[in-house]
């Protein structure tokens, strides 16, 4: 274990100096967000400019921070995975400032996918649907949601967190070495369905 704070840059180059100790370097997940609670329960609108900046440093840039401090250990190629939401492509109630961060982690993860490919380092996301984790908790009426999406699923339920981490193994393994710069859906089909 090796805690690594995203906000301090001098924990990515201790972030490499200990992962170095265990190179090459096959995967690597990066499963890190944050914005400020008021500016999650709070209209779009009112987000203050330090919650905005707060909330793409730390769920979006990192993704970026975490792939230079390893993408190097990765000499025999590998994969690079994040976790995304719908609300990066579409509006969700309530999730407001962190929709707009995962929105740039997505497109961080294509621009990364394509620099880092020609060294053999795939690049996803997954975007799974609502999971009740100690980060969701944080978004308003995510019992709501939950509700939603079980209701108008093609599966009628919600995803388990057990397929989000299977889809990361595919990912990660030699069976999705064909796949890189994707947003792969883990949510039930949920993102499929209009009104």
């Amino acid at each position: 274990m090796f805690d690594c704070d995203v906000i301090f840059f001098a924990d990515f180059a201790r972030l490499t100096e200990t992962a170095r100790e265990h190179a090459p370097v096959h995967a690597l997940v990066h499963s890190i967000a944050f914005a400020n609670r008021e500016d999650l329960s709070r209209g779009f609108l009112e987000t203050s400019r330090e919650g905005f900046a707060l909330a793409q440093d730390v769920s979006a840039y990192s993704l970026v921070a975490v792939a230079r401090a390893v993408a190097p250990l990765m000499t025999a190629g590998g994969a690079v995975l994040t976790l995304s939401y719908l609300g990066a492509v579409r509006v969700v109630s309530n999730y407001n400032v962190m929709g707009v961060a995962k929105a740039a982690l997505e497109a961080s993860s294509r621009y990364l996918a394509s620099e880092l490919g020609p060294q053999g380092i795939r690049v996803n996301a997954i975007s799974a649907g609502p999971v009740k984790t100690t980060s969701a908790r944080g978004v308003r009426d995510l019992g709501k949601m939950m509700d939603a999406v079980a209701e108008h699923a093609p599966l009628r339920r919600n995803c388990e967190p057990a397929e989000v981490a299977d889809a990361a193994v595919f990912l990660a393994s030699d069976l999705g070495r064909g796949v890189t710069g994707n947003v792969l859906y883990v949510d039930a089909g949920y993102h499929i369905m209009g009104l």
